[in-house]
């Protein structure tokens, strides 16, 4: 399992209701449920990642996020979680009214583009950098809203939500003194856990 998501299971708390945006082939989820009790369902868009979601006895949803989460009621779940999937959709602040309306708490992990590697790479090239935290090209790539923990921080503070923890780690997905001291320059991936309000 990705390391993101290993630590993203040490916010979970046992037996509560998960959502997961973007599951994926449903590993974190079908994780949650054997070593936590955690009732969940998943949401993709994938074709073969449903299969695969499904073959592991993983509750799943055919939906495209784009679409928002108006078939889901106020606190239907205690944990949302949202994997590297944030930065691909059209309108992530819409998106994240909704999951803090869903979910007593919302979990996202982003790419940080603020990383010294990416802005090292501009300066030095010129050019939209390539790397294994943003490994497409600026013509093909799924990350159309590209933001920094800063960014990230803003949009939260703008919208009244409290972030209760913030973890920065590297490519590698190890965190560093660096990365906690400086996590917007030297974290390249982000892993948030967020509440409405002041977190009460």
């Amino acid at each position: 399992m990705r390391l993101d998501l290993a630590l993203v299971k040490q916010w979970v708390r046992p037996d509560t209701r998960v959502l997961d945006l973007g599951c994926g082939d449903g590993e974190l989820l079908a994780h949650l449920r054997d070593t936590l009790n955690v009732r969940g369902y998943g949401l993709e868009i994938d074709p073969d990642k449903l299969t695969i979601a499904i073959g592991r006895g993983v509750n799943v949803i055919e939906q495209d996020l784009n679409k928002g989460l108006s078939n889901f009621s106020d606190d239907s779940f205690d944990t949302l979680l949202m994997a590297q999937a944030l930065q691909a959709v059209q309108r992530p602040d819409e998106l994240l009214d909704d999951m803090v309306r869903v979910a007593r708490e919302v979990i996202v992990t982003f790419p940080n583009f603020g990383h010294w590697k990416t802005r090292w790479y501009l300066i030095r090239n010129g050019r939209m950098p390539v790397s294994r935290a943003l490994p497409y090209g600026w013509y093909d790539t799924p990350n159309i809203h590209l933001c920094t923990f800063r960014d990230f921080e803003a949009m939260c503070r703008d919208k009244g939500l409290h972030v209760l923890d913030r973890l920065a780690v590297d490519q590698d997905q190890q965190d560093s003194v660096l990365s906690r001291w400086f996590p917007n320059l030297f974290g390249e991936i982000g892993i948030f856990r967020v509440t409405r309000g002041s977190g009460a």
